[in-house]
């Protein structure tokens, strides 16, 4: 006995037959699609047919003064290029300059520019990623209790003599020596 599958078109409810093809369409946006694509087989004749009534559009985003987030419209074709009055939208789109990434700048990475020097006693001995440079480590040893105070009123850890870390970190064995500061 054998077992025989029948597949209906999700659009029409039509059984689609061994002659007819299956199409597969893969629906991205639509007003009433949840988290994200779905797919929906049909008949041929209706892929084509969708094809067919196939609107020309225009995905664009508009950055308006005053307003922190762009807006994405999608238009028709034709109305975007009646728009463009001074000359041809063809024309317009090849001398147009590529666009820009984003308008807003990286929290995440600031500019070299921006990077705090660990070399100056504005910001040596602060805890940070990365090596510590001989500059830094020359600046904490020479001034090593007015940076534990300007730490401390950053709220942020000071250098310990005391802590085995912090004396290899930044080459204070000299200086602890000096204090008989015994390790924790």
């Amino acid at each position: 006995m054998g077992q025989k599958t029948v597949r209906f078109s999700d659009l029409s409810g039509e059984i689609i037959t061994q002659d007819d093809a299956l199409a597969r369409v893969v629906i991205h946006e639509h007003p009433g699609l949840g988290d994200g694509p779905v797919e929906i087989e049909v008949l041929t004749d209706e892929a084509r047919a969708m094809e067919k009534a196939a609107l020309r559009v225009a995905v664009v985003d508009l950055y308006l003064a005053g307003e922190d987030e762009p807006h994405r419209v999608t238009m028709d074709v034709d109305s975007l290029d009646k728009l463009a009055t001074d000359k041809a939208m063809s024309e317009l789109l090849i001398t147009a300059r590529p666009a820009r990434r984003s308008s807003k700048p990286s929290v995440a990475s600031p500019a070299r520019g921006d990077r705090a020097n660990y070399a100056s006693l504005e910001h040596a001995g602060k805890p940070h990623k990365g090596r510590i440079t001989d500059a830094e480590k020359q600046l904490v040893g020479e001034h090593l209790d007015q940076i534990n105070e300007r730490l401390a009123e950053q709220g942020l850890r000071t250098i310990s003599l005391a802590d085995p870390e912090h004396v290899e970190r930044y080459s204070l064995a000299e200086p602890a020596s000096q204090r008989r500061v015994e390790p924790d």
